[in-house]
């Protein structure tokens, strides 16, 4: 057997073999880097889950870099490949226990401990990648082609594996799509004990997959700084991990949300229960309409809708995301503790997205009704999807009160802080939403209560709940509230006409809202469906204090609530710089490191930056995009699928035929780019519009216009890398390599910085982002062949 370094050439490969090997290895991949930010979701909080996005993109570009001391191991070509491949998938189990054995509060040292292991699957994965794509250039269309059918596979798979087996086990998987790609690059090498081991390391993986699944061995046992030890049940799904406690009465997600089981005898209602139900903040609406028709939105352990029944609420329709809380608790596992609340005749079940059903729905209400829902717990999208919440924008307030009776409340409760933000934000969203619909005179409409102290709830806060009304309040109406208020020791902070000093009572009254609002030492403005962003109210002064405590691993002395959604704003800033970090170090590593110093040409430089402006490009398309569709296909999981896929495959499509339709022409290459940017700068235009009108369509609908949106532009963004790639080979191959890591690398930066210019700029503008840094890399191309002609004219002058 030879030792060469090099593929044997393309009379004796089975190309097949060699494109089935690649897709193994990007499904694994994106399959390992998405089920990261469920577990990092877990064991550390919701925000942390960027970190995943940031590990795999980085480790990927790393391993391209490293890909310079392989290619010199004089080793076959495909032995090399199998053993890192094999070497791979005993990597992934040891930097899985890694992960899970973290026992402290997520710090700056416990997050780079964590940060190296995990690191090192992606490494040798982008090694992989990075050495099979130059050795094949010559079929690097097709070659990168399967490359995203492979990634594009590991999307289709990732929801099915985490709803059947869970976070830990969907990392095993990855372990065994690795070992499956060793034994085929083993195949190509000729090597049959290679070959053996690696089928056997599959078959194993298999073994410990199964076996795991049934014992949890290898599983989530500490979480946010403390030991799960009180848990009677746990189930994974895309978009959590849900656990009961010992005694039943609490259901918890990723191990830190929780939600209440409600459990009362309703065909047998004591006085005493139907007071605790209704004399406090979530229950003044059932004493204000009592029998009222319910809609309640994030229905969980169903206390809102016990809330109701206790009302007299004879039609109730409570809706639930998860499943698992809906079904595989409430109506099943805890249906006797539950008392089969949600099999009453007066409730309507409904696993939903709550907004998504607020649009298809055509009823009318008199009390809609969310108490503490969030989007706390990083979706199978992960960090692309993580932070919007498209209940709380002044779009979704409009739909509520389209869908309120005459005499309908819109109650909100959220956690109450000093000063107060999320409850004051949501007056923010009501005067906007009311004034929208021709409601001029918005304090009339609103009421603020407060129940409990800020040290309540295990330093949680208080709790506020928020009134809006269809119509202005009456007087009568005003007078009962302030009786009800004072009967169940609650504090009013705001009752129109009342006059009580607080910023409730300044924001509504304020003749300029907007100076209030500037002024005010949080963000407080109303939020829109472009910048769905409501939980952070961090000013831009302060985050130098929360990078402060993040990098001592410290709490400050306020809210938890507050302290856990803030903290992901440096953790944001962070990792951009971080970013920022590896794209420089990807581009000085090589001739620093390596001595893969380039010619000193510029053309060289400016294609080795055509590289990181589409990596840049197509990655912050692709999270704008997802962000985007998440209200109009009814969940993160769905926009994840559905955009991840179509992008993949459109692109991919663009890739296979790339060299037919472009070849080596600079001039097309250049036609395709503009093409791309001209379609993003469309979508862009268009997904907006298409996104707010078409909630209530049919799902199959939904799913088909975002493909037929999105393929087009994804088609032509499939070209310029396998183009580039080729353009550059021809003049100067060592380059290769190094033009797929700062690819990476530029992932890393756009997929960091997608997030905060969706937060400070809104999603249209991020995804105009997008087709600015396609028209960049075109003009880059212009610069490096402009370059190169005045070069050539100059040695010909000589």
């Amino acid at each position: 057997m030879g030792y060469s370094t090099s593929y044997a050439g393309p009379s004796r490969l089975r190309w097949p073999v060699f494109y089935i090997a690649v897709a193994f290895t990007t499904l694994a991949t994106l399959l390992l880097e998405l089920s990261l930010t469920r577990i990092f979701s877990v064991i550390f909080h919701y925000h942390f889950a960027f970190l995943a996005i940031s590990i795999a993109l980085f480790g990927l570009g790393a391993g391209g870099v490293f890909a310079y001391v392989v290619s010199g191991w004089r080793w076959n070509l495909y032995l090399k490949l199998g053993t890192i491949s094999a070497l791979n998938a005993l990597v992934v189990v040891f930097s899985l226990a890694a992960s899970l054995s973290v026992r402290e509060t997520a710090g700056f040292w416990t997050l780079a401990a964590v940060y190296f292991p995990s690191t090192l699957p992606f490494f040798l994965a982008g090694v992989v990648v990075s050495t099979a794509i130059t050795e094949a250039i010559q079929r690097v269309g097709r070659v990168y082609f399967f490359d995203l059918v492979g990634a594009g596979a590991g999307c289709l798979l990732l929801v099915p594996l985490l709803n059947a087996f869970g976070g830990p086990n969907t990392v095993l998987a990855a372990a065994v799509f690795y070992a499956a790609a060793a034994a085929l690059w083993y195949s190509r090498a000729g090597h049959v004990a290679g070959r053996a081991v690696s089928v056997a390391l599959a078959l194993a993986l298999l073994v410990l997959l199964g076996y795991n699944a049934r014992f949890r061995v290898i599983d989530v046992k500490y979480a946010k700084g403390k030991e799960l030890t009180n848990e009677s049940f746990v189930k994974w799904n895309s978009y959590s991990r849900v656990a009961v406690t010992a005694d039943q009465s609490l259901i918890v997600i990723d191990a830190d949300a929780s939600t209440g089981v409600a459990s009362f005898d309703f065909d047998h209602l004591s006085a005493a229960d139907r007071r605790r139900l209704l004399y406090e903040g979530p229950g003044l609406p059932y004493l204000l309409r009592p029998g009222a028709k319910t809609l309640i939105l994030g229905a969980g352990g169903g206390w809102d809708v016990a809330r109701a029944l206790a009302g007299g609420s004879r039609d109730i329709t409570a809706v639930e995301i998860n499943p698992i809380i809906a079904e595989t608790l409430m109506r099943e596992r805890l249906r006797e503790y539950s008392r089969g609340l949600y099999s009453r005749p007066e409730v309507r079940l409904e696993v939903a997205e709550g907004r998504s059903f607020v649009k298809r729905s055509r009823e009318k209400y008199q009390v809609i009704q969310a108490t503490l829902v969030d989007t706390w717990a990083s979706t199978a999208a992960g960090a692309y999807a993580l932070t919007e919440n498209y209940l709380y924008t002044t779009n979704a307030f409009a739909d509520y009160l389209n869908r309120l009776s005459d005499d309908g409340l819109l109650v909100f409760t959220r956690w109450g802080l000093e000063p107060p933000r999320e409850s004051l934000r949501l007056l923010s969203l009501a005067r906007a939403a009311l004034q929208k619909l021709g409601e001029n005179e918005p304090w009339r409409h609103i009421a603020v209560v407060r129940q409990g102290q800020l040290s309540d709830a295990g330093g949680w806060g208080a709790l506020d709940t928020v009134l809006i009304a269809r119509k202005p309040l009456p007087e009568s109406e005003i007078a009962r509230l302030r009786e009800l208020a004072g009967e169940a020791g609650m504090a009013p902070l705001y009752l129109p006409g009342a006059g009580i000093p607080n910023p409730f009572t300044a924001l509504m009254t304020s003749p300029d809202p907007a100076a209030f609002e500037n002024r005010y030492p949080y963000n407080i403005r109303a939020v829109s469906d472009d910048r769905p962003f409501f939980f952070y109210s961090v000013q831009s002064g302060d985050i130098g204090r929360y990078l402060r405590y993040f990098l001592s691993g410290e709490q400050p002395d306020s809210s938890r609530a507050d302290f856990q959604v803030n903290l992901s704003v440096p953790v944001m800033l962070g990792l951009l710089a971080v970013s920022v970090a590896a794209v420089a170090v990807m581009l000085a590593l090589p001739p620093l490191v390596l001595k893969a110093a380039l010619p000193r040409e510029p053309r060289l430089a400016a294609f080795l930056l055509f590289f990181v402006a589409i990596g840049a490009g197509y990655i912050l398309s692709e999270v704008a995009l997802i962000q985007r569709f998440v209200l109009f296909l009814g969940h993160p999981t769905y926009a994840l699928t559905v955009i991840i896929f179509a992008m993949l495959m459109a692109s991919g499509w663009g890739s296979y035929v790339s060299r037919r339709v472009v070849g080596l022409s600079e001039f097309r290459l250049g036609v395709v780019m503009a093409l791309a940017a001209v379609l993003l700068a469309a979508l862009t235009a268009a997904a907006g519009p298409v996104t707010e009108r078409g909630v209530g369509w049919p799902q199959a609908w939904k799913v088909a216009v975002t493909v037929l949106l999105i393929a087009p532009p994804a088609f032509f963004m499939g070209m310029p890398f396998p183009t580039g790639l080729s353009l550059l080979e021809v003049r100067h191959k060592p380059t290769v390599k190094w033009a797929w890591a700062v690819n990476s690398a530029a992932s890393v930066l756009g997929s960091v910085a997608a997030i905060f210019v969706a937060i400070y700029a809104g999603l249209q503008k991020t995804l105009a982002a997008g087709a600015a840094c396609y028209i960049g890399a075109l003009l880059l191309l212009v610069l490096a062949l402009k370059t190169e002609r005045a070069a050539s004219s100059s040695a010909g002058g000589r």
